[in-house]
């Protein structure tokens, strides 16, 4: 008896010990699981900027860094859309002036002179980013770019957007010029109002015409039309500066959503990102996930450093020597004969089976593209 009772207290002991040991070792897993978890969500998209906003209510349904002002780069255009939409009819006819003409460096190609509608325009400015088209819209409207930029800003208060400011009608960089992924998403949902530009960005190639018959054939910069059938159209953006932009609408189900990304470092990276933040966004909506905001520190002190560096440079500009100037000078000089030559580009012609010829957008060296 005693020695039964000695081996039943070994095997307690025993399966004790075997208790304690899968006790640590769940605890452990759910530990690293939950840790890497909330390490994912932390770091899981490289973008900046990030909205997934529900379309019907405005709600958020995932976000990072939403209220952080970014450039806009191209995605400036969907504003100059709106405008364009509300103050002019798309049959109306534009003549192209010598100042559209001009404007760089991306470019649909149209000539001072030129006489096209306004829906020609949009679908120009929309599709291929073509910020001659943008020019040419934003004078139309309201005779100027200044006076077209004033009514960008003024709609973008009436449309509560506090964290966005526009300096031209394209998205060029210049000082003072930025948006937000929430503010941009805005904007996307009251353009979806307008079946013409829903029309618009969501077309992947179409052939436009000027009145004379020149024709030019535009290919969508949106990747994702070819890809993602739950895609209603979009609109990208990149500079430098901003590096890739991009914001959509996407349907599934009779639910839509509004995906916006600002600060992406790659074309493959934004797709990418976008796609996840869709699948994401409807994942929600189907309470299969929970809605998630957030803000990394990081991309706000980086942003905040290029800021003081510049301002740092600013104060000593007035002190620079007379030689500093002349070098300078010299370098300004070579610098504007390098860009001169890159400038007088020959524009490429495709021809179709009809043996039709077409205009094509060249291809933009210097980085600044829709």
């Amino acid at each position: 008896m005693k020695q039964s009772s000695v081996v039943s207290r070994q095997s307690l002991v025993v399966k004790s010990n075997i208790l304690k040991k899968l006790f640590s070792i769940l605890f452990f897993l759910f530990f690293t699981i939950h840790f890497s978890l909330l390490s994912a969500y932390a770091y899981e998209f490289h973008s900046r900027a990030t909205v997934v906003m529900e379309s019907s209510t405005g709600r958020i349904l995932y976000a990072k860094n939403p209220n952080l002002r970014l450039p806009p780069a191209s995605t400036t255009k969907l504003m100059t859309a709106i405008i364009v939409m509300e103050e002019a009819n798309p049959s109306d006819v534009v003549k192209i002036s010598k100042n559209a003409s001009l404007v760089s460096p991306l470019k649909a190609g149209f000539k001072e002179g030129d006489e096209v509608t306004v829906e020609t325009l949009l679908y120009a400015a929309l599709m291929r980013s073509a910020n001659d088209a943008a020019v040419a819209l934003a004078e139309a409207v309201a005779g100027s770019e200044k006076r077209f930029v004033y009514l960008m800003n003024r709609k973008g208060e009436a449309m509560g957007l506090k964290d966005t400011k526009f300096i031209n009608p394209h998205g060029l960089p210049g000082p003072d010029q930025y948006t937000t992924a929430f503010d941009l998403s805005i904007m996307m949902r009251y353009a979806l109002r307008y079946p013409k530009l829903k029309e618009i960005i969501g077309t992947r190639v179409a052939e436009v015409s000027t009145a004379r018959g020149k024709d030019f054939l535009l290919r969508n910069t949106n990747r994702l039309l070819w890809s993602d059938e739950d895609l209603i159209g979009g609109k990208t953006g990149y500079t430098r500066q901003a590096r890739h932009c991009f914001v959509c609408a996407a349907e599934r189900e009779k639910d839509t959503i509004i995906v916006t990304l600002l600060g992406s470092p790659s074309r493959i990276t934004l797709w990418k990102e976008t796609e996840t933040l869709i699948d994401k966004g409807f994942n929600i909506i189907a309470n299969r996930e929970e809605p998630v905001v957030y803000f990394t520190k990081a991309d706000y002190d980086a942003l905040n450093v290029k800021k003081a560096s510049y301002k740092k440079k600013s104060r000593h500009h007035g002190k620079t020597s007379q030689s500093k100037k002349k070098n300078l000078t010299a370098k300004k000089k070579k610098k504007t004969g390098i860009l001169a030559k890159k400038k007088g580009k020959t524009k490429a012609i495709a021809k179709n089976k009809k043996g039709k010829d077409y205009r094509v957008l060249e291809n933009n060296k210097n980085g600044d593209i829709g």
